[in-house]
This record gives C-alpha cells, structure tokens and sequence, in this order.
C-alpha cells in the first residue's frame, strides 16, 4: 500500500510539472496531509493549492519586472518626504500608481523642478508601485536611452528598438535637460515621443519648464511638436522645493547645537 502511494505521489508531481505548476508541485504534499487531517472537501483543496500556484506567480512575475525596470534603490514612497514638497498632494500620487485610469490611455506624467529637489526620487517610488499592481516599467537616464538609440538609428534598427520599448506601460525618462542640444539626439528622442503618443506612457523630469526646452530641442517647430504631444493627455506636478542635497549639506555643516546662522548657502558647493 505505502509503496503504492509512493508511486501515485511521484506520478503526480511528475504530471505536475509536465503542467508547469512549480509551487503546487513543491506544497501540495505538506497541503495534502493538512486537508487530511483537517478533513477539507476536496474543492476547499484544490481552492487552496491553486490559489498559492496564482500568489507565486505573482511574485515571481513582479521580481522580473522589477529586475528589467532599473529603478532607483531605495527609493519608494514611504521614504518620500511629502512634507518637504507641499505642492505634491501625497492623494494624488497614490491614485496615479493604481495605472488603469491613465496608462491604459497613454497618457503621461511630467515631474518639473530644480536639481535635488525629489524628482528622481519621485518617479523612481510612482514605478515601484506600479510594478506592485502589475505594470511593467522601465527607469533609463534620458541621455543613456538616446545614445542606445542613435546606435540603433546607425545599424538601421531605430524603429525596431523603439517598437521593443512597447512592452513597458511605462517609460520614466529622468533628467531631460541634459540631453545635449545636438540634431542627432533630440531627433531621436522626438521619434520616441511621437511613437509613444498616445499609445504608450511616459514620465519626463526635467529641470527646465516647457519655455526653456528650446535648449533641448534645437528646432522650434520640434520643441512645439513635443511639447504638444506630451502634455495632450498629461499630469503635470511643479516640485519647485530648495535641493534636500542643499539641506543636508547645511545641517552637516551646522553640526549639533550650531546656530543657523553659522551656516548659510554660500558655503555650500553648487549641485
């Protein structure tokens, strides 16, 4: 008898795996003699088993995604300082990273404000939770993913190159400003924002205001193009706070007990 339960007991796992259902394959036994004790209907068994098959999926659907999307670590909206932005409502970031009301439209968000003042921060923690909720999203400095591109553009593949970034409901590009001014660049960048519109979303931060993105975008009529296409359907939050780079520096070089005036901006490199 028990050499034939062994046998069941190893056909099963076999069958299992040949389903590709790993984690009923690695708990159904420790499941199994619970329910025998416990005396579960065999519908609250199955029910149990394929329920931890789904939340493994899951997890390990959510650890690749956020392999692939690069985001900043250690950066999640627990460790966002709200307080030190108050223009942000904390409200309206946590419903933008549910994604269904505005990345199934394609539409964008648009992060502005000085260097040091949380943007990266901000759009590195809105991708985390987004990829909880079952986005894919991909963090890239602006000028890498250009440069990635004109080497595509040279080896005839920048099309292909962009239709890859399609798999991503999200694109965070960081730090727009500091693309260089060159006819080479910011071309491929629009062509990314114009096959992204209104298909695929984005998320920009950018030190600069729309009125100074001439010095990305060396052709007025592209600056204006896009610029249109990217605030069509978009979210703008204005995060116009002194650097908490700056702040910190201050306070470390204040030190304990020292009075604020020992310690004044012009003391401080500049970012």
């Amino acid at each position: 008898m028990k050499t034939n339960t062994a046998v069941d007991a190893a056909r099963l796992s076999l069958l299992l795996s040949a389903l590709r259902l790993p984690a009923i394959t690695a708990v159904w036994a420790q499941f199994a003699e619970q329910a025998d004790k416990e005396g579960w209907p065999a519908a609250r068994f199955l029910s149990a088993i394929t329920e931890h098959e789904l939340a493994e999926r899951d997890r390990r659907r959510i650890e690749r995604h956020l392999a692939e999307a690069r985001l900043l670590p250690g950066k999640t909206l627990d460790t966002f300082e709200f307080e030190a932005v108050p223009m942000i409502s904390k409200a309206q970031v946590m419903a933008l990273t549910a994604g269904d009301v505005w990345l199934e439209k394609g539409a964008n968000l648009l992060l502005f404000g000085p260097p040091g003042g949380g943007k990266s921060h901000l759009a590195s923690a809105i991708g985390l939770a987004l990829i909880e909720n079952g986005w894919r999203v991909l963090f890239t400095r602006t000028t890498d993913l250009v440069q990635k591109l004109q080497v595509a553009r040279r080896e005839l593949g920048l099309e292909a190159a962009i239709s890859r970034l399609d798999k991503f409901h999200l694109l965070i590009l960081d730090d727009l400003a500091y693309v260089t001014k060159d006819q080479a660049e910011t071309s491929v960048l629009f062509e990314l924002i114009s096959a992204r519109y209104e298909q695929r979303s984005m998320l920009i931060t950018a030190n600069q205001p729309f009125g100074e993105w001439g010095k990305v975008f060396p052709d007025p009529a592209m600056t204006l193009a896009a610029v249109d296409r990217l605030v069509h359907h978009a979210t703008i939050l204005e995060m116009n706070v002194e650097s908490y780079r700056r702040r910190e520096a201050i306070e470390k070089k204040r030190g304990p007990g020292r009075p604020a005036s020992h310690a004044t901006p012009a003391n401080i490199a500049p970012d």
